[in-house]
Parts: C-alpha cells; structure tokens; sequence
C-alpha cells in the first residue's frame, strides 16, 4: 500500500498543481487539444508522469479541451525541446521535463537552453529515498 500511495501521491498533486497554475479563472481560452511534449520515449519517468496527469484532466474535467501526451524522442530530449522552442508563443503546447532540462544543451550543443521556455511550475518531484 505505501508503494501505491507514493506513486499516486505525486500524481495527483501533480493535477492540483496543474490546474491552479496552467489555468487560472479567466485567464486564457482553450482553442485546441493541449499538447504535452515529453522529450524522451515511451516508459521513463516524464513519459509515465505525463500519462499519468492526461486522464486525469479529463476524468475531473479540469480541462474543455484533452491533454495529448507526445513523445519526441532522440538527442538525450533534444529533439523534443528544439520542437518545443519551435511552438514559441503557443499557449497550448506544454514540456514536462526532469534533469535533462539543463544537461541537455550542456552537452549535445543543441541551440536550446532552459531559459527559452517559461516556468509553468514544479509539478512533481523523484527522491531516491526509500523512507
């Protein structure tokens, strides 16, 4: 049961954190599909957070509009966040990330840093402790 509450936990807070700070009251109109990039293939963990929150959005109706999960793999995320820089100014195109944010550009020279994309927040945090 603990294994289950800390993996669902984050989940879920994850969605709250989503909710409140991607679509604040009145703030923005959804015209179109909400595509959630991940910069990496199927199965690692920003893919499983990323098919985690999709549903949800829509099982509670937290969004008009589905969460679509796209997987861009290829250059340890850099295909995925060159994609992403290239949406500049699309307001329904989102990256859920972990480290390779910053070691990505660190070490392949992709023409991408992490100050090119706007901080919506930290939706969820891996600890290796097993406490």
């Amino acid at each position: 049961m603990r294994t289950v509450a800390r993996r669902t936990l984050p989940g879920l807070s994850a969605i709250l954190a989503f909710v409140l700070l991607v679509w604040p009251a009145g703030a923005w109109e959804h015209t179109k599909a909400i595509e959630l990039v991940v910069p990496a293939g199927t199965g690692g963990g920003a893919d499983q957070m990323a098919r985690i929150i999709a549903p949800l959005v829509e099982k509670y109706k937290l969004s008009p509009k589905p969460l679509v999960v796209v997987n861009k793999a290829g250059g340890a995320g850099a295909e995925g966040f060159t994609y992403v820089k290239a949406k500049e100014g699309d307001t329904h195109t989102l990256v859920i990330t972990l480290s390779n944010l910053f070691t990505t550009p660190l070490h392949t020279g992709v023409p991408f840093n992490w100050k090119d994309l706007t901080p919506v927040g930290r939706l969820a945090s891996t600890s290796s402790s097993s406490g």
